[in-house]
């Protein structure tokens, strides 16, 4: 049986209180206590942030290829969420801050709280969102699920304390490539996942598009000097190495990512991006 923190729930319904914003509190703790035993795969990273609150785009998720989407340039400072957005980084990390890994109880009191992160950028389709919110510290990847929600992983800019928000090399730093989970009525068997890649610019990029595999391309939505893309995520069955039996996993090859300038120029590539990669000294690129 789990066991709600009331001191946690306590502390963050104080703060939500001082800030104004209408919350269900009976919603709010069982979002906080709820653990599933039946998530059977546990892809979480850290997500990624940026400057300014995001730009929502409605982009079919089963698309192979998307409209191009042209970003403004970046708009300096880190302002205040909206009363929206508040609400979905609070969804994000319903224990009032991001989490030292998968364990979402195990907290860092160096990564801060809700009141630290901002909405910076939202990939929104007909099955939901999946959000890169932020501090000038680091970063968390958000998908909110109604059940077995992904906890919310902090990573530090640069994956490296105390983390660097500017001054990344190049054109293009790409920060996170991830599986998440999202809950989906009455879904295929194991087809609830999204493979998701977020990652920072510089000033002059406009464009940024994923490779997710051969021939497959999605413009990202990028914001304020940041970009964020997620696609389906394929179920696929192979031998397992150790008993030979079918086994069945998600399928997670790397990508390509681009960013272009605003005459559609080629700004940088990362290409053979793997999953898993968050960062130097995360996983390597091909």
């Amino acid at each position: 049986m789990t066991t709600v923190n009331e001191r946690t729930i306590a502390e963050e319904l104080r703060r939500m209180a001082g800030e104004a914003v209408p919350v269900n509190a009976a919603a709010y703790a069982a979002r906080a206590a709820a653990r599933s035993a039946r998530r059977r795969l546990s892809w979480s990273l850290a997500a990624l942030a940026t400057l300014v609150a995001g730009l929502g785009f409605v982009l079919p998720l089963d698309e192979a290829s998307t409209t191009a989407k042209v970003a403004a340039p970046p708009a300096p400072g880190l302002p205040a969420n909206t009363a929206g957005q508040l609400r979905l980084v609070r969804d994000c990390m319903p224990a009032g801050g991001p989490s030292v890994n998968v364990n979402p109880d195990w907290r860092d009191p160096a990564h801060g709280t809700v009141r630290d992160f901002r909405v910076l950028a939202e990939y929104r389709d007909k099955n939901g969102v999946s959000a890169l919110v932020g501090s000038v510290k680091g970063f968390v990847l958000c998908t909110p699920s109604s059940e077995s929600p992904e906890p919310p992983v902090f990573t530090y800019w640069g994956n490296q304390a105390p983390g660097r928000l500017t001054g990344f090399p190049g054109q293009l730093s790409v920060d996170v490539y991830a599986v998440h989970y999202w809950y989906r009525k009455s879904a295929a068997p194991h087809d609830n996942y999204v493979r998701v890649v977020a990652g920072r610019v510089a000033p002059g990029v406009r464009r940024v598009t994923i490779g997710w595999s051969s021939g497959r391309r999605t413009d990202a939505v990028v914001n304020g000097g940041f970009f964020i893309a997620r696609t389906l995520a394929a179920i696929v069955t192979s031998k397992s190495p150790n008993s030979g039996e079918p086994t069945r996993h998600v399928d997670s090859p790397p990508v390509t990512v681009t960013a272009y300038d605003a005459a559609g120029r080629v700004a940088g590539r990362h290409e053979g991006v793997r999953f898993g990669w968050r960062g130097p000294g995360s996983a390597t690129a091909q």
